[in-house]
């Protein structure tokens, strides 16, 4: 049976280049409509990083995008 890889928690802190990544106005309402969605008031690390990697997955194209372009 494979083994869980620790929680971010429990990870050391990756090695920083340029910085944190800044989530967009749009990031940032999916990531409180994420912690809502799970009876949270605020969002926390989890919805943020799962926000910011999926912005990562889906491109430059679609980090700046506007709910109007959607």
């Amino acid at each position: 049976m494979a083994t869980r890889k620790p929680g971010p928690w429990q990870r050391p802190a990756p090695k920083r280049r340029g910085g944190g990544v800044k989530l967009t106005a749009v990031q940032v309402e999916e990531a409180r409509a994420r912690a809502e969605a799970a009876g949270r008031r605020y969002p926390n690390l989890v919805d943020n990083m799962h926000v910011a990697a999926k912005a990562r997955r889906e491109g430059p194209a679609h980090q700046g995008a506007t709910e109007e372009s959607e």
